[in-house]
C-alpha cells in the first residue's frame, strides 16, 4: 500500500508548481540548463559585490581625503620655512667696518670750556688731543705737555657737560674741554677704557695724522709731535 504523497516509492512528492519533472537517463542532456544556472548565479554574485562596493565607496573616498589633508598639514609644519630675502635697497652682505680715522679730516666739532662756552675744535690746529674721559692718566698728560712744541696745542677732552677747571696732573700749557655729545668718540670708533687714554694728532690742515688708542711713553710719538710743529 502506497503512502499518500510519496508517489508510491516512499519519497515525498515534488511541489505541484514545478510541473512535470523528467529525469533523463543521460546527465549530459542537462548541461545546457546547468550552464544557464551557473551564469545566473555568477550574475547574482556580481550584482551583490557591486552593491557592497557602492555602499563602501563614499566612506572610502572621505577617508582618503582626510588622510591627504593630514599629510599636507604635517608637511607644512615640518617642512623648511621660507628663505628670508633682504628688503629692497638693503644689502645682504655684512656691514663694512668703519674707516680708520688716520688720513681723514677732523670733523668740525664744537666742544665746551670750563665756562660752558663753545670752542670750535678746528680753531686749535695743529694739536694733540688726549681723551681722558675713561682714564685721567695724569702722568701721560704731563709727559705730553712737557714734550709738545710751543706751536702745538695740547687739549685734554673729558666727557660730561662741563670741563674741569684744571687739566689732569695740573700740567701747564694744557687746555681742558668737554665733549658732551661724544662726537670725538663717535669719529674714532673707540670706547673709553679705565686703564688707557686715547691720543689724536692733527696737523695744520685739520687732517688726522696718527691715532694712539693707548697713549704710551713720550718716545713712542715724540717724532709725530715735532712734525706737527713744522
Amino acid at each position: 500500500m502506497n503512502t499518500p504523497g510519496t508517489g508510491g516509492n516512499g519519497l515525498p512528492d515534488l511541489p505541484p508548481e514545478w510541473g512535470r519533472v523528467v529525469v533523463p537517463d543521460d546527465a549530459s542532456a542537462l548541461a545546457q540548463e546547468a550552464a544557464q544556472v551557473r551564469r545566473e548565479l555568477r550574475e547574482r554574485a556580481r550584482l551583490a559585490a557591486r552593491r557592497r562596493f557602492g555602499a563602501l565607496r563614499q566612506p572610502l573616498v572621505w577617508l582618503v581625503v582626510a588622510v591627504l589633508i593630514t599629510l599636507a598639514g604635517l608637511a607644512a609644519v615640518t617642512g623648511p620655512g621660507p628663505t628670508a630675502t633682504p628688503a629692497e635697497g638693503v644689502s645682504s652682505s655684512p656691514a663694512a667696518p668703519p674707516a680708520a680715522p688716520t688720513g681723514r679730516p677732523l670733523p668740525a666739532l664744537d666742544l665746551v670750556d670750563t665756562g660752558q662756552n663753545p670752542v670750535p675744535l678746528r680753531s686749535l690746529l695743529p694739536m694733540m688731543i688726549i681723551l681722558v674721559d675713561g682714564c685721567a692718566c695724569p702722568e701721560r698728560v704731563s709727559e705730553a705737555a712737557a714734550a709738545a712744541p710751543p706751536q702745538v696745542n695740547l687739549v685734554a677732552v673729558t666727557g660730561g657737560r662741563s670741563a674741569p677747571s684744571a687739566p689732569p696732573g695740573g700740567s701747564t700749557g694744557t687746555r681742558t674741554l668737554a665733549d658732551p655729545a661724544g662726537g670725538l668718540r663717535s669719529f674714532l670708533h673707540l670706547s673709553p677704557r679705565p686703564d688707557a687714554a686715547v691720543a689724536v694728532l692733527v696737523d695744520r690742515s685739520g687732517t688726522v695724522v696718527r691715532v694712539l688708542p693707548q697713549l704710551g711713553p713720550i718716545e713712542t710719538y715724540r717724532a709725530d709731535l715735532t712734525a706737527l710743529a713744522a
